[in-house]
């Protein structure tokens, strides 16, 4: 149910007097003729998209809340009877039940898990009570699957499915003996007495009852935020746990948009959205209302008193006691993905405004393969799909970290792009899914001859912190490579088959069709590979060419001095990156479009966060083979002492003065070698690839 508050706005006046937020609304014009067209064929699309729920799917949804419901209650009666509490207080022993998120907001989809808070009295704690007595009640029930606990969450949580719908199912225990019917968790009496894992637990749901009293018209609001919702899964920026937004980041940004333009219908909202944030001023926060402080004590964002608060890059704070920024986990790089998606949204918006687009061109998916040269993919591994599951959850919630350990030990030079999307291999026999992050360096920095990035300490301590899992069993992994686009596994696309590109895509925005489609746009320097380069012109055609024979004399000469100092051959050989900055493969360029786009995030440093200490070993997980190589060339005795037994090295390419020695093609300008993967835990060598031995980035595709 809306609050009071809520349903009042929905139904008032169109034109509202009151002023929402902390600054006065931007503007009051209600909608045109057009404007109100435009809604009814967004809200046209979004229904033919699958959006919403059928009336089966949601009375089933009712159902199972109220099944849990029961549960919890019969579980908080039995564990007040094991604690030796009388009869009487046994039979007055409750726990509730709350919903929130895209549930309690109503915009949830089919297939849509649901966010939920279980409230108990203070006697049943959440380590012991909930994660063993309640986890093993539920393991107990037929009509739950896929049951698996993260107590070490930043929010504790444990998610299963009942009856096929997925729970997220957080614990607050509250400083009462009794839990009433009627609790109001809004009311900040209600954390009294709580640690800080219950105060972030209570704050999901008395974020949204905040949100729905805050916002000028709610079903407005909520077809806005379904739009977005649908929006960032489309453009890979969803996922609150590889650094990027959550369903309550993206509610709290649509509800000041609404703040701001109170009057709008929609697709007014829609196209104000992007506007309003491709100018945003980060790190200036997004804020509903005004943060207080009570007597309670819990810290509240707050830059000025608190350090750590200062590196927070996209804060957006929650609008209900204690304030806090619930997009800590933006980084440098995902803020860079983000603000070049709002550009480029921001642009197919204002082409539907003209009349030159249709609402489907801003749900292209985003072309995630075709936008980098470079990757990085993780592998994940266990002994069957059950271990599988949870190694995955547990090694997702980590993938983050790797993305700020990247941009701490390159001094954000290196960017990554990770992906929120698993993919898996059906044609392999063992249990694994594979995530990737896209790779490159900062734009418009000056690039040093010869610079590349090792980060081979790097992954090495990725692993070991993931090896922290309190519920590894044998057999679980993970295998962290660098692929080029060309070297891109086939079973990421669509039914396998890779689509051919017609022309360059890059990672930044492209030129549009009329109708608002990307469409990559081509160039002519050094940054694109060997496969469209018959798309140059003859000029570019004339300077590839020279640039081809500059390489191969910087190649003889690495040979000749090899030849020379026979014992120096280590330092003397020439590294692929050298080749490529020396013939000018590695000057990067960008279009003004380009460099407009990436002067909104110029400025921003690297996540000043510190790495976790009392990192425990990773149980011998941790091979020399699983590691990325920092040296620069190596010969094929130390390849094959590295590897083990040697079988494979047939087909890998040894890298000798920029020439493969399997006596095939040339190596290309930029190609990283491979280490071969041995068996390993049932695992065939080509079910995942292994890391190579740096990564170089002044490279073609």
């Amino acid at each position: 149910m809306v609050s009071s508050e809520a349903s009042a706005g929905e139904t008032c006046s169109p034109e509202f007097t009151r002023e929402y937020g902390i600054t006065k609304p931007i503007s009051l014009s209600g909608p045109s003729g057009s404007d109100l067209q435009r809604s009814r064929e967004l809200e046209k699309f979004l229904a033919s998209a699958g959006l919403y729920e059928s009336e089966e799917e949601s009375k089933l949804r009712e159902e199972v809340l109220a099944q849990i419901d029961e549960i919890v209650k019969k579980w908080v009666k039995r564990l007040t009877r094991e604690k030796g509490y009388t009869e009487q207080m046994v039979e007055e022993s409750n726990a509730k039940v709350f919903t929130f998120g895209s549930y309690r907001l109503g915009v949830h989809g089919p297939g849509a898990d649901i966010d939920t808070l279980c409230v108990g009295p203070e006697y049943a704690d959440r380590e012991e009570d909930f994660f063993i007595l309640l986890h093993d009640m539920l393991a107990e029930m037929p009509e739950v699957t896929e049951l698996n606990r993260v107590p070490d969450a930043h929010v504790p949580v444990m998610k299963f499915k009942f009856r096929g719908i997925s729970i997220d199912l957080l614990y607050a225990s509250v400083a009462l003996r009794i839990v009433p019917d009627d609790l109001d968790i809004s009311q900040e009496s209600v954390l009294y007495n709580v640690d800080e894992q219950t105060v972030r637990s209570l704050n999901g749901c008395r974020v949204n009852e905040q949100i729905l009293r805050l916002v000028p018209n709610v079903e407005h609001f909520r077809t806005t935020l379904r739009c977005m919702k649908f929006w960032a899964k489309r453009r890979g920026v969803y996922s609150n746990v590889t650094g990027f937004l959550g369903g309550v980041n993206w509610a709290l940004l649509v509800a000041r948009v609404c703040q701001l333009y109170p009057n709008a219908v929609p697709s007014m909202l829609v196209s104000r959205f992007f506007r309003v944030y491709t100018q945003w001023r980060w790190p200036n926060p997004v804020m509903l209302r005004s943060i207080t402080e009570e007597e309670l004590g819990f810290p509240v964002w707050d830059p000025r008193k608190n350090p750590r608060d200062r590196t927070h890059h996209m804060p957006i704070i929650t609008p209900a006691y204690p304030g806090m920024n619930s997009s800590y986990n933006v980084s440098t790089s995902t803020l860079r993905v983000m603000t070049e998606q709002f550009q480029q949204g921001n642009k197919i918006c204002e082409d539907i405004e003209l009349n030159k687009a249709n609402w489907s061109a801003l749900f292209d998916p985003y072309p995630f393969f075709e936008a980098y040269k470079n990757y990085l993919q993780v592998d994940i591994v266990a002994a069957d799909q059950d271990d599988l599951r949870l190694w995955k959850g547990w090694v997702e919630s980590r993938l983050r970290q790797l993305t700020l350990k990247i941009e701490r030990d390159t001094f954000g030079m290196l960017q990554c792009h990770p992906y929120p999307t698993e993919y898996v291999d059906s044609s392999k026999q063992c249990p694994h899914c594979a995530f990737f992050m896209g790779l490159q360096r900062k734009q418009g920095v000056p690039i040093l001859e010869g610079q590349q990035f090792d980060i081979r300490g790097t992954v090495d301590e990725f692993r070991q912190s993931v090896g922290m899992y309190m519920f590894w069993k044998p057999g679980m992994d993970i295998y962290v490579s660098h692929v080029r686009r060309k070297q891109i596994p086939s079973y990421v696309f669509p039914e396998g088959v890779r689509r051919m590109r017609s022309g360059r895509a890059t990672n930044q925005i492209g030129k549009r069709s009329p109708h608002g489609r990307e469409s990559s746009p081509k160039s002519c320097n050094g940054n694109f590979g060997d496969d469209i380069v018959e798309d140059c012109n003859a000029n570019s055609a004339e300077k590839a060419n020279k640039r081809k024979h500059d390489m191969r004399a910087d190649v003889e000469k690495a040979e000749k001095r090899a030849a020379v100092s026979p014992n120096d051959v280590k330092s003397s050989s020439l590294s692929v990156s050298d080749v490529s900055n020396r013939s000018g493969l590695a000057s990067q360029t960008s279009s003004a479009e380009e460099a407009d786009l990436l002067s909104s995030t110029a400025g921003y440093g690297t996540i000043a966060k510190p790495v976790e200490d009392g990192e425990k070993p990773s149980k011998g997980r941790v091979k020399n083979d699983d590691q990325l190589e920092q040296k620069g060339s190596f010969n094929q005795k130390e390849r094959v002492e590295e590897i083990g037994s040697g079988k494979g090295l047939q087909n890998s390419c040894i890298l000798r003065a920029g020439k493969c020695q399997n006596g095939s093609e040339e190596l290309e300008s930029s190609i990283n070698v491979e280490m071969i993967l041995p068996s390993h835990a049932g695992v065939k060598s080509e079910t995942v690839q292994k890391p190579v031995l740096r990564v170089s980035l002044a490279s073609t595709a």
